[in-house]
């Protein structure tokens, strides 16, 4: 049954990271594309709804590494799959959202 934790971890790690953008966009009352726009992923939502699709990530990635399993931070398989879900998503973000705010393309001086 490990893997089935680690599994729970690598969901958390990802739920966790993607807890930052929406909660810190909407904490400085900037729109941010959510699952809740029209289209989704793609539009804006408000700050408000931000707030409250970050936290509910926070909380959803709290339940996954903290009540299911025996997470600890000096297990390396452990941080190793919370670090790999939060990668993961970290980086389909970088690539999904460059697309609307320019990341994507080389820098420009």
């Amino acid at each position: 049954m490990p893997w089935l934790s680690l599994l729970s971890y690598g969901f958390g790690g990802a739920f966790l990271a993607n807890a930052i953008p929406h909660a810190v966009s909407g904490m400085m009352g900037r729109p941010f594309q959510s699952p809740f726009a029209h289209p989704p992923g793609q539009g804006l939502s408000s700050s408000t709804v931000n707030v409250l699709w970050g936290f509910f990530n926070l909380f959803v990635g709290y339940v996954l590494v903290c009540r299911v399993g025996d997470f600890a931070l000096k297990d390396t398989a452990d941080v190793l799959a919370l670090a790999v879900g939060a990668f993961a998503i970290a980086l389909f973000s970088a690539r999904h959202f460059g697309r609307f705010h320019g990341g994507n393309g080389p820098a420009h001086r």
